[in-house]
């Protein structure tokens, strides 16, 4: 599977489907994979983060999660077939694991989120098994019961919903002490599952445009919007010294 790799982080070139089948395969292995869905605001943010950056180059998949992703592999020798959003991708996973034996955690957003996002996945997926939820506000202590829980439950997939780069540097971190097969960076997942944030609408979605749906619903986002023109800036930029393979 191709690697197309754009300001220092790697995707992983493939459809959706193969994504989804990719995702499922972890569930059957012994090891810990991490996925990571960045878009072009993560890219920008890794730039001035070693850390995060690092993190991002030791998952086991990339999937490109923003059509700024998909318009910027063209400046490279492996353009990108196509966006592969994090969101659908999980609920085609969810598809295919109900009714097995592979189980799921959620673990994020504002108390209350998480146990309405199970409730609304259970709903639409009959026979998915999610063993357990927790919220993303937590102390220390609170930290280490999240994490005992999710080792008594030993999901097979965990999910991560506390933004980034928070998320994937929880991810880095605590990975290699969970009774887990796989830990996804799921962002706001849980708020749009459980129709706390509504998702746009489907020509949106069909057209890269989600950014802008969001933009006209919450025109505060302006700022991090402006990261989207930025980072095209740096892409061609890049492209033009050469540095953009």
């Amino acid at each position: 599977m191709s690697i197309c790799k754009i300001l220092g982080v790697p995707f992983n070139n493939i459809k959706p489907s193969e994504a989804v089948d990719k995702m499922v395969s972890f569930l059957d292995l012994n090891g810990k994979a991490m996925v990571f869905t960045p878009n072009p605001e993560m890219v920008m943010k890794a730039r001035k983060d070693k850390e995060f950056m690092d993190i991002l180059n030791s998952s086991a998949m990339n999937v490109p999660d923003g059509i700024g992703i998909v318009y910027a592999s063209k400046f490279t020798k492996n353009p990108i077939k196509e966006r592969v959003a994090g969101y659908d991708m999980l609920l085609s996973v969810f598809d295919r694991i109900k009714n097995t034996d592979k189980t799921v955690y959620f673990f994020g957003s504002a108390p209350g989120i998480a146990e309405r996002a199970k409730e609304a996945i259970e709903k639409r997926f009959p026979g998915i098994s999610i063993v357990g939820c927790a919220d993303g506000y937590f102390d220390d202590n609170k930290e280490k019961e999240i994490i005992a829980d999710i080792n008594h439950k030993r999901p097979d997939l965990l999910l991560v919903g506390i933004g980034f780069p928070k998320q994937e540097k929880w991810i880095y971190k605590n990975i290699k002490g969970l009774n887990i097969k796989a830990a996804v960076g799921v962002g706001g997942s849980f708020d749009g599952w459980c129709g706390n944030v509504p998702r746009a609408p489907e020509f949106f979605v069909r057209h890269g445009l989600e950014w802008f749906y969001r933009l006209m619903k919450q025109p505060s986002r302006i700022g991090r919007m402006m990261q989207l023109p930025l980072f095209m800036l740096v892409v061609i930029k890049e492209k033009i010294k050469g540095d953009m393979k």
